[in-house]
């Protein structure tokens, strides 16, 4: 038996209802689920909740713990990091989690670069802000990843290294590159000071967006050196997306060295033993 706490509805950029994930949830036999719509933000979003919207979707997460008594069910928004715009604290306190995510870095035009957008949007940011430096723009993804921990620490970091979705179908950069390596390792251990679980998420393999999830198995490695808490997620942007990979993937955790996983139960964070088919009871 699984759980899920990074899931996308029909209030962001997901498709369905929080009523449809319940039933695809309860017919997975997850034990619990949180939902986590992209935070309102003050820039133009074609992705994130309305403003208006937010209100509504906390009620009704409310309301179908009530219909809904036979599954754990948790109130979350994955609100990004945009120093003076958005950060975490700014809905912390009506939820029972955050994640904490960097989709924005820098602007130019008026407006914010958005790093996993398609590669054309991607290559104009680099173009316009980086002058095409690859190096000084990911840096600056990971500066900004820092500084979120460290100045406005969410309770989950959602996709680590998500940059690197743009090396598929074309390469940036490559992960065994030193400069890249020692920014992982910075972030690591940045994190490491922190309370901080890191996600794995698993949507770039069922996308085929990536070879790997997020983060890749080598800073998996370090992670679990480290004894920096993980919990796995699927980023579901539908309810039939709940445990796509988790079979694959803890399979994966399993023979780096992990052997626990964070999971909200009774309304707390617990390390779970876990295995491919889900935690252990």
């Amino acid at each position: 038996m699984w759980a899920n706490f990074h899931t996308h509805s029909d209030y962001c950029d997901g498709k369905g209802s929080l009523e449809d994930f319940l039933k695809s949830a309860e017919n997975s036999k997850i034990s619990g689920i949180g939902f986590s719509s992209h935070a309102p933000i003050r820039i133009p979003c074609r992705w994130c909740m309305k403003p208006t919207d937010l209100g509504r979707y906390l009620a009704e997460i409310e309301a179908l713990k009530t219909t809904h008594p036979g599954i754990e069910i948790y109130k979350g928004l994955e609100v990004d990091f945009i120093p003076g715009i958005i950060s975490p604290s700014h809905f912390s306190s009506m939820l029972d989690y955050t994640i904490g995510s960097i989709h924005f870095v820098s602007g130019y035009a008026g407006k914010h670069w958005e790093i996993d957008g398609t590669v054309a949007t991607f290559r104009e940011g680099l173009q316009n802000i980086f002058l095409q430096n690859i190096r000084e723009a990911v840096t600056r993804y990971f500066e900004l990843t820092r500084e979120m921990i460290l100045k406005d620490p969410p309770d989950v970091l959602g996709h680590l290294d998500k940059i690197k979705i743009q090396n598929i179908p074309d390469s940036f950069f490559e992960e065994s590159e030193s400069w890249y390596r020692d920014e992982i390792d910075k972030t690591l251990k940045t994190i490491k000071k922190s309370n901080i679980i890191v996600e794995v998420n698993t949507r770039g393999l069922y996308k085929k967006k990536s070879l790997t999830p997020y983060p890749s198995p080598w800073i998996l490695e370090r992670i679990n050196d480290l004894q920096i808490p993980i919990m796995l997620n699927s980023d579901a942007h539908h309810p039939d997306d709940l445990i796509r990979e988790f079979k694959s993937t803890a399979v994966l955790l399993r023979d780096i060295g992990f052997k626990k996983l964070s999971t909200f139960r009774n309304g707390i964070w617990n390390q779970v033993s876990f295995d491919e088919y889900g935690f252990d009871s």
